[in-house]
């Protein structure tokens, strides 16, 4: 028995079909990879929206986000449990000094340009941590 492995004539010159579909372009959001929240897009209104979830595994999670200007910044964390223990932690600034503990609202002055990292978790001194989702929400208003 032989096989013969050839191009069949006539298919060389015949034109290749490309279809071009309308793909609707990609949705720009924030997400948590791990432990840490990169705020690398803003909506329509300006603000840096995210949804996170803190668990016995991930029991902090680090906001990371980039101030290009003098601001107000205005944080909210919004759980699903009504007065659960979750909250800023904390707030590491571009020249590495820290501030905090807050609460589920953070409102301070950012007067430092560049790399800012919140810090959100429970509270050490109260009781029942919070584990499940929350959405985190960031606005910074220039001066």
């Amino acid at each position: 028995m032989a096989y013969s492995c050839q191009k069949q004539k006539g298919n060389e010159n015949t034109p290749q079909t490309v279809q071009t579909a309308t793909e609707e372009p990609q949705k720009q959001e924030n997400k948590q990879i791990g432990d840490t929240i990169f705020m690398n897009y803003k909506n329509e209104k300006n603000v840096f929206i995210a949804n996170g979830n803190v668990d016995s595994i991930h029991s902090r999670i680090y906001v990371k986000f980039k101030n290009e200007f003098s601001s107000e910044l205005n944080g909210r964390i919004i759980q699903e449990k009504t007065n659960a223990n979750i909250r800023f932690n904390q707030i590491i600034y571009p020249d590495k000094t820290a501030d905090g503990p807050f609460g589920t609202e953070l409102k301070i002055e950012a007067k430092q340009t560049g790399d800012y990292i919140l810090i959100i978790g429970h509270s050490q001194m109260a009781e029942n941590p919070y584990w499940g989702k929350f959405e985190v929400q960031l606005e910074n208003k220039k001066n």
